[in-house]
This record gives C-alpha cells, structure tokens and sequence, in this order.
C-alpha cells in the first residue's frame, strides 16, 4: 500500500513516511492510491473480533510496511480497558427521540473525554516505529493547531514519548475554559503550549505555513529534527477513526439492529473534516452505508459547499459553544476532493491555490453530483444546540455536549426534509462536562452560574447524576504550567525559540 500527495500524485511514499512527515512538501496531504475491499465475509469475521482485533485488521490492510507484530504491539499499548474504561472503547448508546432510534457512537471514553483519543493514542506508537524506519535517530516535532480537544489529546499520547517534541497552538479565546485548563496543566517534559492572537483558521495556516518554509526545515535538520504533524492532515490520525465506523457497524448488528449487508447513515458533527471522512472511507472498502449527514454549527461553510459546490471562507467567524467546530477551512475535504475528481492531482492543487488567493473554489459539475448525492449538510445556531441538549436531557435523561447536539438537530433536519428513516450513527465527539457551563445553561436556564469551571462542573452533576469523568474531575487541583500568548505571524519565531534553535 503506497500513498500520494492530494497536489503531487508523483510523489509517492511508504504509509511510515507519509505518517512520519505528516503533510507532503507541497503542502498536499497524503492519500492512499487504493482501498482494500472489504465483502460480507470480511465482515462477518469482524462479528468475531473485539474493537482491537478489529483495529488490526485494518491498520494490516493500510500499513502494509508494518509487520503484524507492531501491529498488534501499537494496538494492544493504546485500546486498553483502563485507558479507556472498558473493553469497547466506543461503545454505542442508545436514545429515542420523537419516535427515532438513535445509535450515539460515544467516542469519549478515553484519557481526555474526547473522540480525537481514539486516533492519538495510538498515533505516537506509529509515529516512533515510523521515525525507526524512515528516519532513524530523528526527533520529530510535532506542530498541532487545535481548536480544542485536538491539543489535549496529542498532548496526553506524545507526553513523554521517546525522540519526540510537542508544541500545540491554540486560539486565546477559542475554546472552553475546561479545555483551555487541560492543556496548560499538561505534564511532560517534551510538551509546549501556547495560545495564539486570532481563530483556529490562524493558528493551522501558521502550522501549515511553518511545515512548508524550506528555510525552517533545514534549521531542523541541522539540530537532527523533523517536523510531523498530529492534526488529521496526518494519516496516522485519521485511519484510526476509519476503524470506529466499522466496528459500530458490526456492533450493531451483533446487537441485532440491522442484518449484515443493511444501509446504515452516519451523522458526525464537522470542522475539519476528517470524522466524516473516515466514514465515507470506509464506505469505499465496503462498509454499506447511504448517507453522509454532516453537521455544523453557525460556521456553515461546509453546509453551503455541500449544497451549492462553492467552497467560500469569505464570511463572518461565529465563535460559538461547539468550538470545535469553529472552523471556516476544512482541510481534510481537499482528500475528498482528490477522490470524487478521480485522483487529479492538478485541479485539486488548482481549488486549493484559489482558496489561499481568492478565499473560494467552485467544484466541477461531476463533483458536485456526486457530493449531492452522498452527503446531506445542515446546521444549526447555538440556541438550537442548547434547546437539543435540554430536550436530550428531559425526554432521554441523556446529557450530550454541544457538538454532539449540533449532529442530534441536523439529524433531525435531515429525517423531516427526506422522511429518511435508515438506522444512523449519530458520532458523538466529547463528555458534556468539557462545556459543562453551556449545556448546564441548556438543562437548567434558571439555576445560579458559579463562578468556577469545576463549581459548574459539580452543580451540573448533581441535576445530571451523569457521572463526571475522573480525567476531568482530576484536573481540579492542578496548576497552569503554560501562559504564553503570540501573535499569529509570529509562530514561527515561537517554534523555533522553544526548540532551543536560533
């Protein structure tokens, strides 16, 4: 299995190359030239399997410069029952609302109570047996921009990591004051936090930027590092998410939801993209599934290219209580893009250099049939989030965080508009206590806000009875490491300074 650059298809590498260097030197992302086929024998034997033996299965059929060895040695170090606090690290609960089953993929059962532990658990063990293969005796630094759970979570699975460095941006008034404390309390000694001027947009076009300056790349070399990335522009980061698709797939009918060989859809809250990629990945090896619901919040770009095939970042930033989703440019849709133009390299790179000068791209016809046809984009503001939370929590007893009850409202939208009833996957993204003062205004609007980010925390508790997370109940009596604040233009000089380089 070889892989390719979105903007160069001649540049092709190992899958160890593509996740150690994280993003090609043309600034495309990596992309593997074929998908293995997965039929319904393939599935019935994932019936058999639990969520690791499934996860091998398919890094085998992507890491093919893996042997079945470190395979099996990254999966078993990063799906652990105590990491994750259980035996299925995401596992499917269920809910009824006006008279719609709804499969919620819980994805935050890990370290930091968000879905992006499941890929960046097991990223840093694939990323140091990559540096082995490819670049032995390297320290690789890993640039993360992060609008908020990414940070965290690249932080907990690089914390301490042999030959590695972290260094996370993240915008100084875009995330949730839970999230903000979970990283600057971070332990480690490799690990550096930082917090940026401007949006999350600012912050991954600075890492971006810095990724692809030759001048920064050579300072590296000569102080025998490399730059790699941790965000899903890697694709250590985003096949672990293709795995959690396919196994509630198998879930679900072991449970007897569906029969093998039935339709399912998959909602999935979006920014970046690369959730709902995954989904649509697994599609193509096979994983039968009809629609792609992507949900986001007031920043709707994705929910106006999905209907109109006009990508258009010139508009308003909203910041609003899903800031996770607080994002204007989705840079996993350029590896949706490569795929429906039919791998051309050349008019992905052509969208992509228009968006970066123009702010804007508008797709080919064929594109835009095909992504009509697979996808459903809706939205809602942040008083519908609040209001799906409260009636979440009223009709269900289900208290679900402010991303996942943008993904319940649009998957509402989407059944009303098409009377579609197939059995979906609503992917829900992190506990409710990482925006525990939002979703404590939604379930009780006249009960007195404390002060406090941990007081919330307790009242929200005790309304809820939903048991609080200990990685976030733990987090109380630990101190701020971290307090610096740059201006976006000025990462570079950041980076640099921290890694001791003139």
């Amino acid at each position: 299995m070889l892989y390719n650059s979105t903007q160069n298809a001649a540049e092709v590498v190992s899958s160890a190359q593509a996740i150690s260097q994280g993003i090609s030197k043309d600034g495309g992302l990596f992309v593997p030239q074929e998908f293995p086929k997965y039929d319904e024998a393939t599935l019935q034997s994932l019936l058999k399997e639990d969520y690791r033996g499934r996860a091998k299965k398919v890094f085998s059929d992507f890491l093919t410069d893996f042997t079945a060895e470190e395979i099996s040695d990254c999966v078993e170090k990063a799906y652990t029952a105590e990491k994750f606090g259980g035996n299925n690290p995401a596992p499917l609960a269920l809910c009824n609302i006006d008279g719609k089953e709804l499969n919620i993929l819980e994805l935050w059962h890990g370290p930091t109570c968000a879905f992006k532990d499941m890929a960046l658990q097991i990223l840093p063990h694939l990323l140091t047996k990559s540096l082995k293969k490819t670049y032995d005796g390297k320290t690789a630094v890993i640039l993360v921009a992060t609008s908020g759970d990414t940070g965290k979570a690249a932080l907990e699975g690089f914390k301490d990591v042999e030959n590695t460095k972290i260094i996370v941006f993240y915008p100084v008034d875009g995330v949730s004051p839970m999230q903000k404390h979970q990283m600057n309390t971070q332990e480690g000694s490799n690990v550096t936090v930082c917090a940026i001027k401007g949006n999350f947009d600012d912050a991954q076009t600075g890492v971006k930027k810095i990724f692809t300056t030759p001048s920064v790349s050579e300072k590296l070399a000569e102080n025998n590092m490399l730059f790699s990335s941790a965000n899903s522009i890697n694709w250590g980061r985003l096949l672990p998410q293709i795995v959690y698709y396919i196994s509630a797939y198998c879930d679900m009918v072991n449970e007897g939801k569906i029969k093998l060989g039935d339709k399912i859809n998959v909602v999935v809250p979006t920014g970046n993209f690369g959730n709902i990629l995954a989904a649509y990945y697994a599609s193509l090896m096979g994983l039968p599934i009809s629609k792609f619901i992507c949900a986001s919040n007031s920043n709707n770009v994705l929910t106006d290219f999905i209907n109109t095939g006009i990508y258009d970042k010139n508009r308003q930033f909203h910041t609003t209580i899903s800031p996770s989703m607080d994002i204007l440019v989705s840079s996993n849709l350029e590896r949706l893009l490569y795929k429906l133009s039919g791998d051309d390299d050349k008019i992905v790179k052509n969208w992509m250099d228009s968006l970066k000068s123009e702010g804007k791209y508008e797709v080919s016809d064929e594109v835009k049939a095909v992504i009509k046809e697979k996808f459903f984009g809706g939205f809602c503001d942040d008083t519908d989030t609040k209001a799906t939370i409260s009636k979440m929590f009223n009709e269900q007893n289900y208290l679900c965080d402010t991303h996942t009850a943008v993904a319940i409202n649009v998957y509402e939208q989407y059944v009303e508009k098409t009377g579609d009833t197939t059995p979906s996957v609503i992917a829900s993204t992190a506990s409710p206590y990482k925006f525990s003062k939002a979703v404590l205004e939604s379930v009780a609007p006249d009960s007195e806000l404390p002060q406090s980010e941990f007081e919330i925390v307790d009242v929200l508790n005790s309304i809820s009875k939903a048991p609080v997370p200990a990685p976030l109940a733990d987090l109380k009596n630990k101190t701020s490491r971290f307090s610096d604040v740059t201006e976006s233009d000025d990462m570079e000089t950041y980076v640099l300074s921290a890694l001791g380089i003139k």
